[in-house]
């Protein structure tokens, strides 16, 4: 039986590029795509179709436990338990320490952090009792930098690389591979607008690639962390 990859935040930017990627390397690779726009979602499902996948839309706001373990029973009964888990939703709104207010921050972590556990928690148990599977959590070079105006963002990113780092050491014994990465400035829609030119930024498909490769490798290695930034360094 072909693969089964079920990808958060995939409905654009990194998420539909890694969905893409496994369509086009993976002959019949079983994708559950799954994010808030439904509409953009089953646009990237259709991209997928065309390349070959059987790809199917879960509309899911990943920050809500009741609506992340409707999603983990549908995708299971359509699909079964995932070989691949990524973990990549999340969002970016700038704010100094002065200047944000106790909602957004807390709006931040629950969407780059709380989502991050909610998910892993909703299908890890079942990969563990398979046997085996690959975790990827798309982190950030703010999980191992600080910025100005960063300040949520920094601490969910931060936190989110702490949570994959447990992750990886309570299931090293159980078969399971677990791979963060930590992508610097990635040309996606929470860049547009912007007046930087595109060649500062990291094209969202190299990300795609470089999961489907390090999933590619044996069994027998794991990449547990990869920093990757733009040609000329962090903006």
């Amino acid at each position: 039986m072909t693969p089964f990859v079920l990808i958060t935040g995939a409905s654009q930017g990194i998420g539909a590029a890694i969905a893409e990627a496994f369509a086009e390397a993976v002959p019949g690779v079983r994708l559950a795509l799954v994010a808030r726009n439904a509409a953009n979602l089953n646009a990237v499902a259709v991209a997928c179709r065309t390349r070959g996948a059987i790809a199917e839309a879960f509309a899911c706001d990943v920050t809500d436990d009741a609506a992340v373990a409707r999603m983990a029973e549908a995708a299971t009964a359509r699909f079964g338990v995932p070989d691949v888990l990524v973990v990549n939703a999340g969002a970016f709104r700038p704010g100094s320490v002065f200047e944000m207010t106790s909602a957004d921050f807390r709006a931040q972590i629950d969407a780059n952090l709380t989502s991050a556990f909610l998910t892993t928690h909703a299908f890890l148990g079942a990969m563990a009792k398979k046997g085996g599977g690959h975790v990827f959590y798309m982190a950030s070079v703010a999980s191992i930098r600080a910025y100005a105006g960063g300040a949520a963002y920094c601490a969910a990113k931060h936190g989110l690389l702490g949570l994959a780092r447990v992750v990886r050491e309570e299931t090293k014994p159980l078969g399971i591979r677990v791979t963060t990465l930590l992508p610097g400035a990635t040309r996606t829609p929470s860049w547009d607008g912007t007046d930087e030119p595109d060649d500062r930024f990291i094209p969202p498909e190299d990300l795609g690639r470089l999961v489907v490769d390090t999933w590619l490798l044996s069994k027998r290695t794991v990449v547990e962390e990869l920093v990757v930034r733009p040609q000329q360094g962090d903006l």
